[in-house]
């Protein structure tokens, strides 16, 4: 999970490096490909089955619309914003996946866990703000990202019951890139400029193969994070990402969060943990209550 705090912000790095020159949508089609090709070997090499049902790949299609929209929504915003700033709005997304469960799932969650998230939303507003009045409405994409991200965490959370994570992101790569084939073409002949596709040059193809490259190591490295630990264990390690991203940031673009910034990313980790650990509680009650209802 550490090695994912280093390796994912460099992703950001990469994208931010790319996009100054490509468009994002060259970028997010960029990363799904080379993803896929590198799953592909990995998948070869530990001779997973790839073979899958009807409702497997439609959820696979609903995680890769959701992987777009987040990457493309990310992208869009490290264009302008620091990567710290755009990451730490876009760290909402579990307050909004807590939601998505509590209204759309309707699965049992506390009283102190939605106020932990009401807060969480508190600090996203204290760091958009100060964003929003130097980048204008480009800070609201980091809500997009997490918005989609979110929906990618909630059917992520039902796939993972029924099929291999490596095979999992395989297939959604696959899928992400033939989404975002005609989608690019359509933006090349409509000439949308967002999502029209530019031929890389030069020094730009290694930033972009950069991106694909990082994202699949950093997401195997969490993959494989979970499946020696849960997720409530490595969830607060999480929040890591954000120094991390923070130093990257000023090393390579002389970015540095300013002091409001940096009160909303105190409310934004401080209400992620307290709902970290409430969640802990309420897995430790449920099965205390199983334990009673067996014996």
């Amino acid at each position: 999970m550490l090695a994912f705090c280093v390796l994912a912000p460099l992703i950001d790095v990469a994208s931010k490096l790319a996009v100054q020159t490509v468009s994002v949508g060259t970028v997010t089609l960029a990363r799904f490909v080379v993803q896929a090709a590198l799953m592909a070997l990995v998948v070869i090499a530990m001779r997973i089955p790839t073979r899958t049902s009807v409702r497997i790949v439609k959820m696979t299609i609903l995680r890769a619309l959701a992987a777009i929209g987040s990457t493309f929504c990310f992208i869009a915003a490290v264009r302008v914003m620091p990567i710290a700033d755009a990451l730490s709005i876009a760290f909402v997304s579990p307050f909004i996946l807590l939601l998505m469960a509590r209204f759309i799932l309707h699965e049992q969650v506390g009283p102190r866990r939605l106020a932990a998230a009401l807060v969480g939303f508190v600090g996203t507003v204290l760091v958009i703000q100060p964003s929003f009045s130097r980048f204008g409405a480009t800070a609201l994409y980091s809500v997009g990202s997490a918005c989609c991200f979110a929906f990618y965490m909630l059917v992520t959370r039902h796939l993972s019951r029924a099929q291999h994570p490596v095979t999992m992101q395989f297939h959604t790569a696959l899928a992400a890139s033939a989404f975002c084939l005609p989608l690019l073409a359509f933006g090349t002949v409509a000439d949308i400029q967002p999502i029209a596709f530019m031929v890389p040059e030069g020094v730009v193809w290694l930033s972009c193969l950069g991106v694909g490259v990082a994202a699949t190591v950093s997401h195997l490295a969490m993959t494989y994070a979970l499946s020696f630990a849960p997720s409530s264990t490595l969830a607060p390690l999480n929040y890591l990402e954000i120094v991390t991203s923070t130093l990257f940031g000023f090393l390579f673009f002389g970015d540095f969060p300013v002091g409001m910034t940096w009160t909303g990313i105190a409310i934004i980790v401080a209400s992620g943990l307290y709902v970290i650990h409430r969640e802990r509680v309420a897995a430790r009650s449920d099965r205390v209550l199983v334990d009673d209802q067996e014996h």
